[in-house]
């Protein structure tokens, strides 16, 4: 069968292996068609080397963790021939440390955790994979066309989730939410905020192309000034970027028992000069939180599909800006720099 390949810490060794093994009956019980894969940052940086980690024995990685498929035989019964579904992409580490213990291995604490394309696991860029029950979530069958946008969106399910509990702590009573770059996650954290009755708003430095009309389409404003020129207070700021400067405005502009959800990831040596007395000061006397979250455990998985689900198909459609069939694949590993999501198709 085909598989999209690396070889883990070698920049541009991207391949395309059309006799790749059946997938191991030791993967899972339940075996799965591929549909498509999203694309995601994660990928390009493995594909630049940056990390990576093949299964044990073996030299190269499959990619691929933004999965969707239908179900070809599952004995357990869990599902039935023909169900769309998407595989959870991190494992718990096998010890398991207290978190993975309790199905919370989006919080591992040792980092010995496996994840499917990226760590350890092969991923679902192949026309077959197996999955186990446990880490198998059913789709709709309306989220055909866009079932792939299931892994993202348990990213911020997850973010919106511990939002919500860390808002617990006192009565709140949220109404705003700003939401930091335009990309798929930003987007997607943008729908969640739409859903929970919010008034949304998302700042991207994109003043032309899709995203302005994305987020207006989904009843949200769209700003293209910096976090710090808007005129507004929000309760909550979802940052997206990983930008430092934008990151440091986005810990700043929550209002009173504000909470910051630091979602995108900075690269390292980058360094700006910010003021960390007045930081804290704003941090401390105004009852602030900042955290960071990243990955999802299943309940998130969960919560994203039923979020889809509820969704307007079209716009969630929209998203994705192309889609390329896998024998094109280097085309659609190619970032342009114009997409919003790229998925690669098994199906064309």
């Amino acid at each position: 069968m085909r598989a999209v390949t690396v070889s883990p810490g070698v920049a541009d060794s991207l391949r395309l292996d059309e006799d790749w093994p059946e997938p191991a009956a030791e993967e899972g019980a339940i075996l799965v068609q591929a549909v498509a894969v999203g694309i995601c940052g994660t990928d390009q940086e493995i594909i630049a080397g940056d990390y990576g980690e093949a299964p044990p024995g073996q030299e190269r990685l499959v990619l691929g963790h933004e999965s969707l498929g239908r179900v070809l035989e599952d004995p357990s019964g869990t599902l039935q021939p023909g169900d769309l579904v998407a595989g959870i992409v991190r494992h718990p580490d096998p010890v398991p440390c207290p978190n993975c213990a309790v199905g919370e291995w989006d919080m591992c604490r040792n980092g010995r955790y496996t994840e499917h394309g990226i760590k350890g696991l092969p991923g679902f860029a192949r026309d077959r994979w197996r999955v186990q029950p446990r880490f198998a979530v059913g789709l709709d069958p309306a989220l055909a066309p866009v079932g792939m946008l299931l892994e993202p969106t348990s990213v911020v399910a997850k973010a919106w989730d511990h939002i919500e509990r860390i808002g617990s702590r006192a009565v709140w009573q949220p109404q705003s939410v700003l939401v930091t770059g335009a990309g798929p996650i930003g987007l997607l954290a943008a729908l969640l905020g739409i859903q929970r009755g919010l008034s949304v708003h998302v700042l991207d430095r994109n003043k032309t192309g899709p995203k302005p009309e994305l987020v207006a389409a989904l009843g949200a404003t769209y700003h293209t000034s910096t976090v710090a020129e808007l005129d507004f207070t929000p309760d909550v700021v979802v940052e997206c970027t990983g930008a430092p400067i934008v990151v440091m405005d986005a810990m700043t502009k929550a209002g009173t028992n504000g909470i910051v959800c630091l979602t995108g990831v900075s690269s390292g040596g980058r360094t700006i000069d910010f003021d960390a007395g007045a930081l804290n000061r704003e941090l401390v006397l105004e009852n602030n939180v900042v955290f960071g979250s990243v990955n999802a455990n299943r309940r998130h998985w969960e919560l994203a599909a039923e979020a889809l689900a509820r969704a307007d198909q079209a716009w969630l459609n929209s998203l994705i800006t192309r889609r390329v069939p896998v024998s094109s694949y280097a085309d659609a590993y190619a970032s342009t720099g114009a997409d919003i999501k790229v998925v690669l198709d098994f199906e064309q």
